[in-house]
Order: C-alpha cells, then structure tokens, then sequence
C-alpha cells in the first residue's frame, strides 16, 4: 500500500488522527458482520490449484475494496496467530512503522496502526471482531477516535483448503476509504497493491510457524 499512500500524503499532507476526539461520521463503507466464503470461477478455482493467490478489486466510492483468496500451507491456528499479532505487524509489513493494541472488550479488539512513508505518518483506529470458533475476524474504524482514514472495513475468513485439507484457505477484503478527492487509478492501486501485500505476509509468517 506504500504507493498508494505516498501519492497520497503528497496531495494531502494534512492529518488530524485524535483519540480524544470522536470520527466525523460512524462509517460510510460496507461493515461486515458474518462474511461468507467467496464463489470462485473455474478459471479463479483453477488459479489456486496451481498456488497462486485469486486477488480481485472493486472500486466503490471515494475509496475501493480488494479481495484476496489464498491457501496456506499450515494451520488455521497458525494462520490465526499470525494475524491476530498485531503489536508484530511491523516485522511483517514494511509500510507500518507502529501498532498497538490499547484495549480488549470480549471479542472485540481495539488496534492503533500508523503506516509511515516519505516523512508523513497517517494513523488510524480499528474495532476488530475476532470469532474464531466462526472462522472470522471483522473490523471497522473505532469511531469513538478520529482517524487520518476517512473509513476502513474489513474481514479474514479462514478455513480448510477445499483443494487440500492439509491446508488453510484466506479470505481478506478490505474496503478503504480516503479523505478528499482521489483519482481513480489510485484507487485502483490502493485495492489491487493493499490485497497483494496480504497475501505476502499472511502466507510466509504462518509458513514459519
């Protein structure tokens, strides 16, 4: 997402992430509350049996939401692992320079990510949902903190491969929503390089384990 973000930070380098002070809005992009398994063209089923991640991307609105299936070749409690390692994230994504989970209600887990590049930092609050007895992890911005993205909803969904049961089957989908005006072909790029990106590290730290 690094490319994406540096365009951006150069038209708008103007943030204004505050915790003490509440989101413009409670959300403008889709929220997804129990997402479901995607349905695959034969050319997409066809794509995975040879190893490689089906990515798809969507524009919508002022933002634009990327898919992403892969298989893993190792747990999902391993998968899970890696994902819910938030605090870890840095290691494993260049672009974050810092994350840190500040609060735990239940299910719901409260992460303060801050992407960095070229000298501007734009910082951003999420509510994640973990549910993974359902397979699932959603989130959404926490809107009770004003964050630098005008919105961002998401979801894991992890299962066992239906090409092998050996291994984990990913889903990621994200739908990003940035302030201001932004042309379309970075939209484009900030579904299509977000997706790609989660795929990389999703698959090589479980791999590790």
């Amino acid at each position: 997402m690094n490319i994406l973000l540096t365009l951006w930070m150069l038209v708008f380098p103007a943030f204004a992430a505050n915790p003490n002070a509440a989101h413009p809005h409670n959300g403008v992009a889709t929220k997804f509350t129990n997402p479901q398994k995607a349905v695959l063209s034969d050319s997409e089923k066809t794509t995975l049996s040879q190893g490689k991640a089906v990515l798809k991307q969507i524009q919508e609105g002022n933002g634009g939401r990327g898919v992403a299936v892969f298989d893993v070749a190792a747990s999902k409690d391993k998968v899970w692992q890696v994902i819910t390692s938030f605090n870890k994230y840095p290691s494993y994504i260049e672009e974050l320079s810092k994350t840190e989970q500040y609060a735990k209600n239940g299910n719901d887990i409260f992460v303060d990510f801050v992407i960095s590049s070229w000298g501007f930092d734009v910082q951003y609050y999420c509510k994640h949902d973990y549910q993974p007895t359902k397979g699932y992890m959603t989130w959404t911005l926490d809107y009770s903190r004003e964050s630098d993205l005008d919105d961002s909803t998401g979801y894991w969904l992890v299962y066992p491969s239906p090409l092998d049961p050996a291994k984990t089957r990913v889903e990621y989908s994200v739908d990003l929503r940035i302030k201001g005006w932004v042309p379309g072909f970075i939209q484009t790029m900030l579904a299509e390089t977000g997706v790609e990106n989660a795929t990389k590290w999703v698959k090589k730290e479980a791999e590790k384990l």
